[in-house]
């Protein structure tokens, strides 16, 4: 193990100043697991913009040399919409191009030892994620990763850590035609046809789960062998719909296992010719939506305390100020925790999801549902705004940024609410466009992460946008092709 140190600790990651001592320790075991574990391969990824993972395998043999210099990949890669389609000019030699990322040079994947993850249904293959980097050592503006830990940070100085638990909604369906055929191969690709595995509104229901048991048993197996926290599999409300539940843990803890949990799904159900998504609103008959609650609580650094937890019915000052901060920056929030053209449309009233800002005691129809009764040490609140597909870096760093706002004012939350969908409550944004203005205006976020990041984010969702609405949807033709 010296021998694999030594070249780590003389690689170009430790000479730029990425590596300390205990983390080229850490990868110097990575490699004994690697080589104990008879790997072949290393997927070694990092977390775009849209929460996806992307990167590039290597042999096991290769890691020391991954974890001594990192990895080159494409900046393109940082500039693409959901379409895969790079939104920026990278070709001239002027024009708005996001962090001056011209001509589809490198940005240096910086390998994090202690995301590595052996994956249960390809055992000679493992996991490692990344944080991103320019060439010089400076850390990418558009590192999602990044954003996170100095939010986090933040968070630490003032002697406060934010622990997050997950509920993740899903659709699991039987692939019926894959869509390989050449005409198919369009951009983005032509959606694969389907069918459910179950018929659903039978929420909760035993026999359901009886019969969907071995596709259950699978993703579950295979999120423990990841080590994710899972505590409970469940049958969701619409057909084919789940909802996979996860322990408390930290914001960066989570976020990893939020985005290996997304793809480990979906690889795990393409090999058994399943397709599994996280897409909000899929277009198909009788569906429901699917939703991400996010369980939130305050800890003291110096003593432990859970800072929701109060000894009356009260909320205590921080629980208060927390909610009033996520409360008045949730319109501005809303790129963030619903990224996509389609998670607007959850948000209807009476339907389990929020449509107004809001919150309330133990509400399922509120954002904010208030879980904490006096002298209950599991006092939290549950976010319920955010769509399943949101990158969770940048989910949680909202979360703490707006939060921290509302601590440091200080304000209060305003009432709680009996009916979350009052028509004399704030709106949330009914579209992608209101959530991008919103977004692009925000003193809060511009101050948070930069002016850079902002006009990028911004960048890149308005080209989702367009295509969008410059597209002829199903309903003009059906609305204007006869009558006219």
């Amino acid at each position: 193990m010296s021998v694999t140190k030594d070249r780590i600790a003389s690689g170009n990651l430790a000479r730029l100043g990425l590596l300390d001592h205990a983390r080229i320790d850490l990868c110097a075991k990575v490699v004994a697991e690697a080589e104990a574990a008879k790997l072949e391969t290393v997927r070694v990824l990092f977390t775009d913009q849209h929460g996806i993972l992307r990167g590039k395998t290597i042999v096991a043999s290769a890691l020391p040399s991954l974890f001594a210099n990192g990895m080159a990949a494409p900046s393109t890669l940082l500039l693409k919409d959901t379409s895969h389609r790079t939104v920026f000019p990278v070709w001239q030699p002027d024009g708005d191009v996001a962090g001056d990322l011209r001509g589809a040079g490198d940005i240096l994947m910086v390998p994090d030892p202690n995301s590595f993850r052996v994956l249960p249904w390809s055992p000679h293959s493992a996991w490692l994620l990344c944080d991103l980097a320019h060439g010089t050592g400076e850390m990418s503006p558009f590192c999602t990763r990044s954003i996170l830990r100095k939010s986090v940070g933040q968070l630490a100085a003032q002697d406060m850590e934010l622990v997050v638990g997950l509920e993740v909604e899903f659709h699991v369906f039987r692939k019926v035609d894959p869509k390989l055929d050449h005409a198919s191969a369009t951009m983005p690709a032509q959606p694969v046809q389907t069918e459910n595995l179950s018929s659903g509104y039978q929420f909760l229901t035993e026999t359901h789960y009886d019969a969907l048991e071995p596709v259950m048993d699978d993703l579950r197996r295979c999120c423990e062998g990841l080590g994710l926290p899972i505590r409970s599999m469940e049958i969701e409300m619409g057909p084919s719909q789940f909802e996979f539940t996860f322990d408390p843990a930290d914001p960066m803890t989570h976020a990893d296992n939020m985005v290996m949990l997304r793809t480990a799904v979906k690889e795990v159900c393409a090999r058994q010719g399943l397709h599994a998504t996280f897409m909000c609103k899929p277009n198909l008959p009788n569906v429901a939506a699917s939703g991400w609650h996010l369980h939130q609580s305050l800890v003291d650094l110096k003593t432990g305390a859970n800072l929701f937890q109060s000894d009356s019915n009260a909320l205590t000052p921080e629980c208060s100020g927390w909610i009033a901060g996520v409360l008045a920056h949730a319109a501005e929030t809303c790129l963030l925790t619903t990224p996509t053209v389609n998670g607007y449309k959850r948000y209807q009233p009476h339907q389990l999801a929020p449509n107004r800002i809001v919150w309330g005691r133990d509400n399922r129809g509120a954002m904010i549902r208030v879980l904490a009764k006096p002298d209950d040490p599991a006092s939290r609140i549950e976010n319920r705004v955010a769509e399943p597909t949101a990158n969770p870096y940048l989910f949680f760093a909202s979360q703490i940024i707006a939060g921290m706002a509302g601590l440091a004012q200080p304000i209060q939350a305003p009432e709680a609410v009996e009916d979350p969908y009052d028509a004399g409550a704030e709106a949330l944004p009914v579209s992608l466009l209101a959530a991008i203005s919103c977004f692009d205006a925000s003193s809060l976020y511009r101050t948070a992460m930069g002016d850079d990041f902002v006009d990028y984010l911004c960048k890149i969702r308005r080209s989702e946008w367009d295509r969008y609405h410059l597209s002829v949807s199903s309903w003009e033709q059906q609305e204007y092709f006869g009558i006219y």
